[in-house]
This record gives C-alpha cells, structure tokens and sequence, in this order.
C-alpha cells in the first residue's frame, strides 16, 4: 500500500494538491481525528445512535494504516465504558441508550484492540448475546426483535472474541444461515431474501468462523461475487446497482475468504477506491464527488489493504 504525506516539500511557497494515485493517509489520519471535535454541529448529534460504531471504524482504519496511536486510548476505553448497559448486560451506540448486538460487537473489538478486555464482564455479555438467539436460529439485534443476518454474524464473531463459542447452538445457526442461501450462491438478510454482498460476507465470515464452509457452493458465490465488478472498477452491492466503496470490503473480504480476489480487476477497484478520496479535507465517500464519512473511509482503506495480500 502506498501512502504519501500531505504535507508540502520544505521550502515551497504553494499549497501542493495531494496525488489520488495513492492512500492518502496523512490526511486521513487527520479527518478521523477532527470527528469527534464538531460537537456543536447538528450532524454529531443525529449520529448519536451509531457513535460507537463509528469509533470503531474509525479508529480501525487508523489501525490499518499503521496510526492506532492518533487517538487517546484512556479516552476512547472510557467512552466504551460509559456505554455498558447494566441493566441488559450489553453494550449501546451511545450512554444512555440501549444495548445493542453491533454496538456489543464493536466495544468487544476496540476493547481488544486496546488491551482492555479485562474491563468488561463476558460473563454477562455472552448471556446477553445468547439471549437474543431466536428459535429459527437467526439472531435479534436488540430486545424490541429486529432479525438480520447481521446480527447472527455479530453474535458469532463477538462469541468467537470471547472464546464463548461453545455455547451457541451452532446446529441451529448453521441452519439458518443454509436457509438463507439462493439459487445464485448468495445469501440475503432473511429467509427468502435477494442475495447482498454484505449480506455475503456476514453470512460466509459466520460459516468460517463456525468451520462450516462445507455447505458454501463457492464457485458459483465466486463468480457472483465477481459479477459486482462495474466498467469504472467499483464494486455494487447487488445487480443494477451503483458502485459503492464499502463493497470494496464486503465483496473483497468474502472473496478472500473464498480465495478468489484475483477474479476482480484489483487495479481497477485500487484505482475506485483512491479516486472517492477528498484530497483537500481528507476521508473516503461512497463514490467520486460525494462528502466523505468514516464508514466508507474504513472500507475504502480496508479494501485496498486486502488488495496488498
């Protein structure tokens, strides 16, 4: 992966326009940064319900890019902290909300990250994510019963992080996660639902971890995975769709898993990625032209980390 300073040549009197041939990290690293200072923006507090979240992505990416010290480790534990739901035994976006499987999953990784897993109690955490197993094998994301795909692989990969895997009923997971499959190899959020490339990705990254890549038909889930591709390189989620950059990561990192990256034209989904970069201000969007935002400036960077492997 290349990465280039933002910063101009020493002695040049002009502002120097950052290259989008390369990552442009430095910039990056500082839009990340300068998230959580606009407090008083309206925009801040919309986005309360995804906050932890977005300190994940956040600072995954700067993890990725070799910068996981550009953040305060005391201050980001102690926001993580502060979201512990006591009385459900999870983790929410936000203190005072309430606990949720992905903002669970999303704690559970940056407490990891930091070193810090002592802090919680998985004791309580891992019969919080149990409890929202429902009888079809899918999981709920919360107690008010919204059903997802997503949240099964939540639930696996924060059981998996916990080294609490043995307490899932896998055979019933499994089992959705076959029910879930299509005609095409895919797989979709729900019984019965269109095949989604991260809906993808959920469902194989659950069936790894679980060690049942068995009952994937791999070579035609290949080759509809490979079928995202567009003319400009960007990946779309599902057919007659627009490219979106955080395909980039759930198509990539499905394929990877089905070792078949080198079914898509890599320099061209390189070059996608690089060109939804705001040279100025620094972040990733969805595509060329639109605001950037830390979500897809996580997929835009993961995206062409799994490209240098």
């Amino acid at each position: 992966m290349a990465l280039t300073s933002t910063t101009s040549p020493q002695g040049s009197s002009s502002k120097e326009i950052p290259s989008t041939d390369t990552l442009l990290a430095d910039l990056h690293v500082q839009y990340i940064q300068n998230l959580g200072k606009s407090t008083s923006d309206l925009t801040y507090h919309l986005t309360a319900h995804l906050r932890l979240n977005a300190i994940y992505w956040g600072y995954t990416a700067l993890r990725i890019m070799g910068r996981g010290d550009a953040l305060d480790r005391d201050e980001m534990i102690d926001f993580v902290m502060r979201c512990w739901d006591d009385a459900e035994g999870g983790f929410a976006a936000h203190p005072g909300h309430d606990a949720h499987l992905l903002s669970t999953l999303s704690a559970i990784q940056i407490l990891i990250m930091q070193d810090a897993l002592d802090r919680i109690d998985v004791e309580r955490v891992v019969k919080f994510i149990l409890s929202l197993q429902a009888p079809s094998g899918v999981f709920m994301g919360d107690k008010w019963g919204e059903e997802d795909t997503r949240f099964l692989y939540c639930a696996v990969s924060a059981l998996s992080l916990l080294s609490s895997l043995h307490l899932l009923d896998q055979e019933r997971t499994v089992q959705y996660l076959i029910d879930c499959k299509n005609y095409d190899g895919g797989f979709g959020s729900v019984i019965g639902a269109e095949s989604h490339a991260a809906r993808v990705f959920v469902c194989v990254g659950a069936l790894a971890i679980l060690g049942r890549m068995d009952v994937v038909d791999e070579e035609t889930l290949g080759w509809w995975l490979a079928e995202r591709q567009l003319p400009n390189g960007g990946l779309n989620g599902r057919p007659e769709k627009l490219e979106d950059v955080c395909y980039s990561f759930w198509v990539l990192s499905a394929m990877a898993i089905l070792k078949k990256v080198g079914w898509i034209d890599e320099k061209k989904l390189v070059a996608f990625i690089l060109s939804a970069q705001d040279p100025e201000g620094g972040g990733i969007a969805d595509r060329p032209g639109d605001m950037p935002d830390v979500f897809h400036t996580l997929f835009g960077v993961a995206g062409e980390w799994i490209l240098c492997f």
